[in-house]
C-alpha cells in the first residue's frame, strides 16, 4: 500500500523542509520494520518549490495470518468468506496496517517535534496528501466517496474522491468498495493531518487487523485532541475506531462530550470534571455536617443509640420534594446532579413517574449509577431514571417536557458571568413549570466554627450570595421569564443571620405573557444545540 505527502514552497521558504519536519532526509531512502512488513520512505522529487514523500508498505501475508485477528471466519475484517486470511485486500489497501506503520515511521512527526528546527512544525503550509486505494465501508452508514467527504472536509480538508471499478474493461459490474483519495489543504499542520490519517483510516476502512483493546480508548483520544471533539460526526469516527465495541465507545464518548464543553468554557477539564469530592468520607462537608458518619460516639457498649438529627443535606433534599409536591410536578429533571442523592431521594416518591439526572462530570454520573444501584432496579423502576452528561450553561432540548427542574447547590458552582446562560437555557428554552433552586446563605457562615472568615463551604464556589442577593437574583430571574418566586430558609434558623441553606420556588406566571429577556442571548451552542 502507498501514501504521498507533498508540499510547495521557495527559495526562502522551501518545501524541503518537509524533510525535517518528517524526520526522513529527502536524499536518501530509508526502510523500517513493522510488525506486519517492512515500510519504505522515499522521496520522488525533493526540491525548493516542489517536495513530495512517500510511504510504501509492504505488508508480509504470512506475518499478518500469523499476527491478525483473521481466523477464516470473517472475524478479522476480512471478508467474510473460508479462505479471508489467505486472500484479501491487507496487502494491498490502505487501512488500519497503514495507520499503525504512519505512527511507527512518523512517530516524532506526529508529535509535532523537530528538534533540528523548532519553529517548523507551528508553521502551516500546503499539503497534498494522496491515497490510491482506500477501503471506504459504509455497512448502512453512506460510506464510499461521501463518507471520504463527511470526515475530511470538516477538517479544513479540499477532498478529492473518485470510486475505483471493479475492472475498467468492464464499466457495467459497477464500482468497487474503494476509492482514490487526494486531500489538499492551506489550513492544516502537518502533525495534526497526520494523527487525523491515523484515526481516520480505519475508520473508513470499519476494520482492524488487531484486536480492539481498551486502551484504544486512550490512543483515540490522544490522537483526536483539538479536533475529534469538535467533530460533527464524532459518533460514527468513534464508533468505528473502537470496531463497535459498545463498552468502549460509550466510555470514549463521555469523555468527548467532556473535553467538547470543557474547550467551549475555556476551561480545563479536570475544572469541569470534579463533582465527585475525593475527601474521605469523615471530613465535614461543604455545610459544615458529617453527613457519612458524624462525630465519633463516646457512648458506652450497651447503651441505646440517641436518634440522629438529619443533617443539612437531608434537610435540603427533604425541602425540595416538598416544594415539588406543592407543584404537583411527576417529570423532574435534576440538573446538576451530582452522585445521585436527590434522585434517590425522589426515586421513593412514586408520585415522581420520570426523573432525568444531567451533571457535565463523566465521574459523578458514574458514581450515581453506581449508587443508585440502577441496572439492580426492577425494570419499571429503572425505566424512571435517565442519567445524561450535559452543560446547564447550553440550551438542551433533553430538558424541555418536564413538570419541574431542580437546581440543587449549582449556581454557586458557576463563575458570575456564566450566570445568564444557565438562566437562558433552563428558565428560557427548557422552561419548566417549576424551578426549585437551593443555595447557600453567605450570612450563615460565621456559624461555621471550622470554617475560616470569609471562606466559602467549598473550594469549588464562585461565589455565595447573602438573603438579600438571592432575592435580588431570583425576583429579576422571575420578572424576566415570567414566573412568580417564593424563598424559604432551610435547615435551623438563626435569628440574626438565618438559615445555612436559602430555598427559591420558581412557577410559571400563566396569567401573564412570557417577558423576554432584552439582553442578548448569552448562551453559545457548541454543536447543533437550540439557541435563541
Amino acid at each position: 500500500m502507498f501514501m504521498s505527502i507533498s508540499t510547495t514552497g521557495s527559495a526562502e521558504n522551501p518545501a524541503t523542509d518537509l524533510g525535517f519536519l518528517l524526520h526522513k532526509h529527502p536524499g536518501k531512502v530509508q526502510r523500517f520494520t513493522t510488525s506486519h512488513g517492512e515500510a519504505h520512505v522515499f522521496y520522488p522529487e525533493a526540491g525548493d518549490e516542489v517536495c513530495t514523500a512517500a510511504l510504501l508498505l509492504d505488508v508480509d501475508p504470512i506475518a499478518l495470518v500469523r499476527k491478525g485477528r483473521g481466523d477464516g471466519r470473517g472475524r478479522g475484517g476480512s471478508p467474510d468468506f473460508a479462505l479471508a486470511q489467505y486472500v484479501n485486500d491487507r496487502p494491498y489497501a490502505a487501512s488500519s496496517l497503514l495507520a499503525v506503520a504512519l505512527r511507527t515511521v512518523f512517530r516524532s512527526a506526529m508529535k509535532g517535534a523537530c528538534p533540528a528546527r523548532p519553529e517548523l512544525p507551528g508553521q502551516v503550509r500546503p499539503l497534498r496528501i494522496e491515497l490510491p486505494a482506500v477501503p471506504a465501508n459504509g455497512a448502512g452508514e453512506g460510506g464510499g466517496a461521501a463518507m471520504v467527504a463527511r470526515l475530511f472536509e470538516p477538517l479544513g480538508w479540499r477532498v478529492e474522491a473518485a470510486a475505483i471499478p471493479l475492472d475498467e474493461a468492464f464499466p457495467e459490474w459497477g464500482d468497487s468498495r474503494y476509492v482514490r483519495i487526494a486531500l489538499a489543504s492551506e489550513s492544516v499542520r502537518l502533525a495534526d493531518a497526520l494523527q487525523q490519517l491515523y484515526v481516520l483510516l480505519p475508520v473508513l476502512d470499519g476494520a482492524k487487523h488487531y484486536w480492539v483493546a481498551p486502551d484504544e480508548v486512550d490512543k483515540l483520544l490522544a490522537a483526536g485532541e483539538g479536533w475529534l471533539a469538535a467533530h460533527p460526526e464524532r459518533a460514527l469516527i468513534t464508533r468505528r475506531y473502537l470496531a463497535r465495541r459498545w463498552s468502549l465507545t460509550r466510555a470514549a464518548m463521555e469523555r468527548l462530550e467532556l473535553a467538547r464543553l470543557a474547550e467551549a468554557d475555556d476551561r480545563e477539564v479536570e475544572e469541569i470534571d470534579n463533582a465527585v469530592d475525593d475527601r474521605p468520607g469523615d471530613e465535614p462537608g461543604e455545610d459544615g455536617s458529617q453527613e457519612d458518619g458524624g462525630q465519633p460516639s463516646s457512648r458506652k457498649s450497651g447503651e441505646q443509640a440517641e436518634p440522629r438529627p438529619p443533617s443539612l443535606a437531608e434537610q435540603r433534599r427533604t425541602a425540595i420534594v416538598e416544594a415539588l409536591h406543592e407543584t404537583g410536578a411527576a417529570r423532574v429533571a435534576d440538573l446538576g446532579c451530582g452522585q445521585g442523592e436527590l434522585i434517590g431521594e425522589l426515586l421513593k416518591d412514586a408520585r415522581f413517574t420520570g426523573i432525568l439526572g444531567v451533571d457535565v462530570s463523566v465521574r459523578a454520573l458514574q458514581a450515581a449509577n453506581r449508587k443508585l444501584r440502577l441496572e439492580r432496579l426492577p425494570e419499571r423502576q429503572a425505566a424512571r431514571v435517565t442519567l445524561v452528561q450535559g452543560a446547564l450553561t447550553y440550551t438542551d432540548a433533553r430538558l424541555k417536557g418536564f413538570d419541574a427542574a431542580v437546581l440543587c447547590e449549582v449556581i454557586e458552582h458557576l463563575d458570575l458571568p456564566r450566570l445568564p446562560a444557565l438562566e437562558y437555557a433552563v428558565f428560557g428554552a427548557a422552561r419548566p413549570r417549576a424551578v426549585v433552586v437551593t443555595t447557600p446563605n453567605a450570612e450563615y457562615n460565621v456559624r461555621w466554627e471550622s470554617l475560616p472568615a470569609g471562606a466559602v463551604r467549598h473550594a469549588d464556589h464562585r461565589f455565595e450570595w447573602s438573603r438579600a442577593e438571592f432575592r435580588a437574583w431570583a425576583e429579576k430571574v422571575a420578572a424576566a421569564y415570567g414566573y412568580t418566586v417564593v424563598l424559604r430558609p432551610v435547615g435551623p434558623e438563626d435569628e440574626e443571620v438565618g438559615a445555612p441553606t436559602q430555598l427559591a420556588l420558581f412557577r410559571t406566571a400563566t396569567e401573564s405573557p412570557v417577558a423576554q429577556p432584552t439582553a442578548t442571548d448569552p448562551t453559545t451552542t457548541p454543536e447543533g444545540g437550540e439557541s435563541r
